[in-house]
């Protein structure tokens, strides 16, 4: 047993939740990354912010000590172990803040006047062990003080530190954020995406539910109004299930009818049986009846000969076909000097089965040399149609024989009736020809030839699927 596809819903929805998560996973890797950049550019602008504040309102002393502001920038470097550090480190200077009791700074010393250099994370170490990580903003500057011969420069490096705990709770706390935010979004959008998906393949589903009514015997066709795109696959399907059952029906009537037609010369048969006729009798009576069963069942199989419109047929070409029943034709009346000359459109294509093209092109070119003089016109001509359809086909016969009056053309259209009764056939020819063109559903008109003054038969298909 073959396994069954997934559903078009599934694929749809697992398409979507597969999109759904990457493009929520780059969107969240993408704004934490901006954010841990920003947060970043953020403290270094904070450092550098304490730095200058500690530059700008301290002082160097006679004995070259660095004296800070009486009030910090932050409390926080007046408290041990704060997580917030300063310090001053040159050749003739080094002082750091009260938060440093105890830690042992990774101090920066080399910076050339003007620099500056962000640094982390670090490592500090508490009484011998590594306890805690921090970011380190250096800046060089030069305390100038006094001026002329009593002028002095005392260059010196100014290092903030600050934990990256900080930083990290900043981050951890907007990661929360973010991915809870992101997560409510995700679900919300799948939620959205389902009812969509579901949406979108209602009229699939309308389709499925149609076709199982059609199956069941419960609607003989598809019905009610469809999406653009779907509306050509309703079409098909409709004509599909009509093509089939006119089929079905075509085949029971041609079946019914012969069991019909061969009920009577087998009664006779059984009757002459029963009789007590001598041999010579009986078997000229089963001659006669056995020709007359044949009669039947060539008059049968010629009816069910049409095998009707087929909706994926292939285009057929004409010329060939009709070369070679033309080229009989004027053989079988070659006493009466009949030509047959051609006006093909090249492009001109019969969407059907080949043996009703066969039985079509016979019936009226064998009709009308029969009944012309000396001339007969074979014509098709292409009917263009839209693109998601195909073309339609005109094909007209004309000769140049008595004509048919316009009030004889209904009557001479029924099956086994003759024009004349002195020409033979079985008059069931024209009737063929009409099964075909509405198997196909076509139209035959029959009216007089312009051209050649006999009568012109024109069939034509419309455009179709």
């Amino acid at each position: 047993m073959a396994e069954r596809s997934p559903s078009l819903e599934i694929r749809q929805l697992l398409a979507a939740t597969i999109g759904l998560v990457a493009f929520l996973g780059l969107t969240g890797y993408a704004l934490d990354q901006a954010f841990i950049q920003t947060a970043t550019d953020n403290l270094r602008e904070r450092l550098k912010g304490y730095a200058s504040a500690y530059y700008a309102g301290g002082e160097i002393s006679r004995k070259l000590e660095f004296q800070p502001p009486y009030v910090p920038p932050d409390p926080r470097f007046s408290q041990p172990d704060s997580g917030l550090y300063a310090a001053a480190v040159g050749p003739k200077v080094s002082w750091s803040s009260s938060s440093t009791l105890g830690r042992r700074l990774p101090l920066v010393s080399d910076l050339a006047v003007g620099q500056t250099r962000m640094d982390g994370p670090l490592t500090l170490v508490d009484r011998g062990e590594p306890n805690e990580h921090v970011y380190r903003f250096a800046m060089s500057v030069v305390w100038e003080d006094g001026s002329g011969k009593n002028r002095r420069e005392v260059p010196f490096v100014f290092n903030v530190l600050e934990s990256t705990d900080v930083l990290d709770r900043q981050v951890g706390v907007f990661r929360r954020a973010l991915w809870r935010y992101l997560g409510a979004a995700g679900v919300l959008l799948l939620i959205m995406q389902i009812v969509a998906v579901r949406w979108s393949l209602q009229p699939l589903r309308r389709i499925q539910r149609e076709l199982q009514r059609v199956q069941r015997g419960g609607a003989e066709r598809l019905t009610g109004a469809h999406p653009r795109e779907l509306a050509p696959l309703a079409e098909s399907i409709n004509a599909f299930v009509v093509s089939e059952r006119e089929h079905l029906e075509r085949y029971r009537n041609t079946l019914s009818d012969l069991a019909h037609s061969l009920k009577t010369p087998l009664a006779v048969l059984r009757t002459a049986l029963d009789d007590d006729r001598g041999a010579r009798a009986l078997r000229e009576e089963v001659r006669a009846q056995v020709q007359r069963m044949n009669e039947i069942v060539s008059y049968q199989l010629s009816r069910g000969a049409s095998t009707g419109h087929r909706l994926f047929a292939a285009p057929l070409e004409i010329h060939s076909r009709a070369e070679g029943i033309v080229t009989s034709l004027e053989k079988v009346y070659a006493a009466k000097g009949v030509l047959c000359e051609f006006d093909l459109d090249p492009a001109a294509r019969f969407h059907g089965d080949a043996g009703d093209l066969m039985e079509l092109l016979g019936n009226l070119l064998e009709n009308a040399f029969k009944w012309a003089r000396t001339r007969v016109l074979l014509t098709t001509r292409n009917e263009a149609a839209r693109a998601d359809r195909r073309p339609g086909l005109w094909l007209i016969v004309e000769d140049n024989g008595p004509g048919i009056p316009a009030d004889r053309v209904e009557h001479l259209l029924q099956r086994g009736v003759r024009g004349d009764e002195r020409v033979q056939g079985h008059g069931i020819g024209l009737s063929i020809v009409q099964n075909i063109v509405r198997a196909y559903h076509g139209e035959l008109v029959v009216d007089a030839s312009e051209e050649l003054g006999g009568a012109r038969f024109s069939v034509h298909f419309p455009p179709g699927l």
